[in-house]
């Protein structure tokens, strides 16, 4: 993905699930005649409306989005995936002569678009699958641990249930003989693939929290079984990547007779927060995000933008 000689100006939003980035990205994309640019990694999916907190059609009809319902949940949609349609999406909005508004909690696919990503290896066929079906027989700690001996400082930092990032570094390793790591210290994701600017929504913890609780006890009420459901008898199944995702996971589950609904609830409610976690985590690593809060803070976000986009 190439640097672009005269970068797009992108104003971003971003920060955790339950923040407020879809209305305010609705409310600033009217003031400053803009389109969004779906940042979440779930919302590419078709199908999956409920348990991704869409915005609504009459929403979209209001204001145009893009990558939003682009993937089939069966398809494995990466970062790169997404940075390529993100370019071309954006190409196309600003070629109308409008602004662009991308907003999402996805900081890998941020990353992506704004930095690009690492260049180290593409995955060769007979490798990846040599290290799939080592780990159907050996297991995610066994995996995890053949990477501590050759990538420890990469190691550190993954989940042992992360198996795709395991056998993507192990993979790596195996083709050049060099660690993930060394890669991804060299790129330094220091490229500046367009001009942007970007607001965080701060959120006092509790606040957020009762956010989230609010928001699974609405998805359930909007039909997030009957969603769900629906899915697998589309033939999408519970192993598919898309279908272990948060909401989605627990509600099959249920579904399957595996746990009550009310266990199910507090199953996605605990793995929300979690996430959430995760995001500040991410996105508080970042010194260039301008942390606001919104709706209190409403005017000192709009004049950034207008600034921004002015200048």
């Amino acid at each position: 993905m190439p640097v672009f000689q005269q970068p797009s100006k992108l104003l971003v939003i971003c920060g955790p699930t339950a923040s407020g980035k879809t209305e305010l990205a609705l409310t600033l994309a009217h003031e400053l005649d803009a389109e969004i640019v779906n940042a979440d990694s779930m919302q590419v999916y078709r199908g999956m409306d409920i348990g991704t907190a869409k915005p609504s059609t009459e929403q979209r009809t209001l204001i145009p989005h893009h990558l939003i319902d682009v993937a089939s949940p069966d398809r494995l949609f990466s970062a790169a995936d997404f940075a390529d349609a993100a370019d071309a999406a954006i190409r196309e909005i600003t070629g109308r002569g409008k602004r662009v508004i991308v907003v999402g909690g996805t900081g890998l696919y941020l990353r992506a678009l704004l930095q690009g990503l690492v260049d180290s290896p593409s995955g060769a066929g007979a490798i990846r699958q040599e290290l799939q079906a080592e780990a159907r027989a050996e297991g995610n700690a066994a995996m995890l641990e053949k990477l501590w001996q050759v990538d420890p400082e990469l190691a550190a930092h993954i989940h042992p249930n992360n198996l795709v990032r395991i056998i993507r570094a192990l993979e790596v390793h195996r083709l050049t003989g060099i660690p993930l790591s060394r890669y991804q210290r060299e790129h330094g994701f220091s490229g500046r693939r367009y001009d942007s600017i970007k607001i965080g929504l701060s959120v006092e913890r509790q606040e957020l929290y009762g956010r989230i609780e609010a928001r699974v006890d609405r998805m359930l009420a909007e039909g997030l079984l009957e969603e769900v459901r629906g899915l697998l008898s589309s033939g999408y199944g519970r192993e598919l990547k898309a279908m272990r995702a948060i909401g989605y996971k627990e509600a099959a589950a249920h579904l399957d007779g595996e746990c009550s609904l009310e266990d199910a609830a507090e199953l996605i409610k605990r793995d929300t927060r979690r996430y959430a976690k995760r995001q500040l985590t991410w996105f508080k690593a970042d010194p260039d995000i301008i942390w606001l809060e919104y709706p209190a803070n409403f005017v000192s976000i709009l004049h950034h933008a207008i600034e921004f986009f002015d200048h």
